[in-house]
């Protein structure tokens, strides 16, 4: 079962950053807080842990899940961002965004859609900027529920409905129930797929 531990975002304890991060480097799964909603992650270079987690979900295989990178720097590595694509990620990230790219080579197998495109989050978030930066690679990122099912927000519900099948818990109280707002930029062209916590205005002022 997995261990359930407080986590302030003012004052990270480094020790406890630490034993997540080992807890990902050793194949394991994680839940831990967004600028969103709580996320289940791992090491996105594990397939064994990233099919852990369609398990735990009952997700679909073939479905694509994002991914926390730690900079913009971090997601050319594993998309191609554009000059128009780059403009939008250094104006709008970090924050309650996940942008769909076209993947790179660098990118899992598993985790690029049909169309080899990528979905890229940079939360503003210190809990997840840390675990990313520890880590050195990126994080899967997905929300904390079973597929279909409403988001698990509050610790207690993440800890009943998920805790047994976890290797740890990073909870900081009881998070909004507002998923990211989901935009693809593929083709230079900007198509707001899903509408969630963040504003899409400037989007709209960037389109040609």
């Amino acid at each position: 079962m997995g261990a359930m531990q407080t986590v302030d975002p003012e004052h990270l304890r480094g020790r406890l950053i630490h034993r997540a991060v080992e807890t990902l480097s050793e194949g394991g799964v994680i839940i831990y807080p967004t600028d969103t909603i709580y996320g289940l992650g791992c090491d996105i270079t594990n397939k064994s842990a990233i099919e852990r987690i369609q398990r735990i979900k009952q997700r679909d295989a073939k479905k694509p899940m994002s991914f926390v990178c730690a900079n913009v720097a971090d997601i050319s590595t594993y998309a191609h961002v554009s000059k128009f694509a780059f403009r939008i990620l250094q104006r709008l990230l970090p924050g309650p965004f996940t942008f769909i790219l076209p993947a790179t080579k660098e990118t899992p197998r598993v985790l690029r859609s049909k169309q080899k495109t990528v979905g890229v989050r940079i939360p503003d978030h210190p809990v997840s900027i840390a675990l990313v930066r520890e880590l050195g690679r990126p994080l899967l990122s997905t929300s904390a529920n079973r597929s279909a099912e409403d988001a698990l927000t509050d610790p207690v519900d993440l800890e009943r409905e998920l805790g047994k099948e976890v290797d740890l818990i990073l909870e900081c109280s009881i998070l909004p129930v507002q998923p990211s707002t989901v935009v693809s930029l593929i083709d230079d062209e900007i198509e707001v797929l899903r509408q969630g916590k963040g504003d899409i205005s400037p989007f709209l002022e960037e389109a040609p």
